[in-house]
């Protein structure tokens, strides 16, 4: 008797080959970024999502593979809030999602708690803006940075606002975070060690206050050349404001916390020309500024925003962690990390090669001001 339509139809699909689920799809690599993306420091944290999602863009429009295999790069960005407990749970969401890296985070004291869990979990981090030397101090393999140490940038300003800016009396402010106050700490102690400038105030503030006006009318009465801050730009505009409220005519000098984009609408008519020195922990020069500033025109059209400070960094952290798996033919942390320690990556931002550590190699500083409400580049110091 001949076979049922529904016999036949079963016979049919046990003999075809078995459609494997890898067969139908690529497989996934996923990439976390932890950054606040909400609060005061929500823009800066952006920033960081926007360029990882630019090279996770990137990377699947150019079909990277990895072994031979073709994947699907996929980003997974979390907000930490720039708080060390958030933070902490951010990092163990993004163990458990099982990325294959972290990119983050922007604040020192979220990346310093949060870098214990990645290296436990054994996944590479590598922070687009954390500057604290206790970050790659712990003696963590997984713990990487594509920006100066706070060591660096410390000593750079410190030179620079007395050897150019020809300062004479200087006051410290800091805002009490392991980022603030760790680089005032060594702007202090590069300032201290010279010669020529006198440290005549050290205050102190919070990354949530608004009101300057007990610190600054003490730091008035000392009446200095400059005024160090260490913070971010939502402290640093208001404290611009009431220092010309006060007649302060200091200049302002501090670290990448308020060299942003966003300094001129936080600060207002407060802002003025060259009263404001930042640096930005990295710097290009020749044919690489071309680069660098395509990629900022191409941020901006595609975000209709200008890029803040950190978005680059993120897309060469993003993209050195690939090149590191493309090299180890795998996706698998523990396969690929020792590549990711030996990397040699010429990125957006610059070379990327890292030390024992996991500090930057021969690392850069661009330092800035601004004028007529834009930020301008002064110099690279290497």
């Amino acid at each position: 008797m001949p076979a049922s339509p529904t016999i036949l139809s079963l016979i049919i699909m046990a003999t075809m080959p078995t459609v494997r689920a890898q067969d139908q799809a690529p497989a996934s690599v996923k990439i976390g970024t932890a950054s606040p993306l909400s609060g005061p420091g929500a823009h800066q944290g952006k920033d960081i999502e926007n360029g990882a999602r630019m090279a996770i863009d990137d990377l699947n429009a150019k079909g990277i593979a990895i072994g031979g295999k073709k994947v699907k790069w996929v980003l997974q960005p979390e907000d930490d809030a720039s708080d060390p407990k958030t933070g902490a749970a951010v990092a163990q969401k993004l163990v458990d999602a099982h990325v294959a890296g972290v990119v983050g985070h922007l604040n020192s004291g979220t990346t310093v708690p949060a870098s214990k869990i990645y290296h436990d979990a054994g996944i590479p981090q590598i922070s687009p803006a954390a500057t604290t030397p206790q970050y790659t101090s712990q003696g963590f393999k997984t713990a990487f940075r594509v920006v100066a140490s706070d060591k660096l940038v410390g000593k750079t300003l410190a030179s620079y606002a007395v050897t150019t800016m020809k300062a004479k009396k200087i006051a410290i402010i800091d805002d009490r975070t392991a980022f603030g106050q760790g680089l005032a700490d060594e702007f202090n102690r590069s300032v201290r060690s010279g010669k020529g400038a006198k440290i005549v105030s050290r205050q102190f503030t919070n990354d949530k206050a608004s009101d300057f006006t007990a610190i600054l009318t003490q730091i008035r009465g000392q009446d200095p050349d400059v005024i160090f801050y260490g913070g971010m730009d939502a402290v640093a505009g208001p404290m611009l404001k009431q220092m010309k409220a006060l007649g302060l005519r200091a200049r302002l000098v501090s670290g990448d916390g308020i060299c942003s984009e966003k300094l001129p609408q936080l600060a207002g008519d407060a802002l003025g020309d060259d009263k404001v020195i930042c640096v930005v922990a990295g710097g290009v020069t020749g044919a690489e500024e071309a680069k660098f500033n395509a990629f900022v025109e191409r941020y901006r059209q595609r975000y209709k925003m200008p890029l803040q400070t950190y978005a680059p960094y993120a897309y060469d952290s993003v993209m050195v962690l690939a090149t590191a798996m493309q090299q180890a033919k795998s996706s698998d942390p523990a396969k690929y990390l020792p590549f990711l320690a030996k990397a040699q990556y010429q990125g957006i931002t610059g070379n990327i090669a890292f030390d024992p550590k996991g500090d930057l190699k021969n690392a850069a500083l661009t330092m800035y001001t601004y004028r007529n409400g834009k930020k301008v580049k002064l110099q690279v110091v290497r």
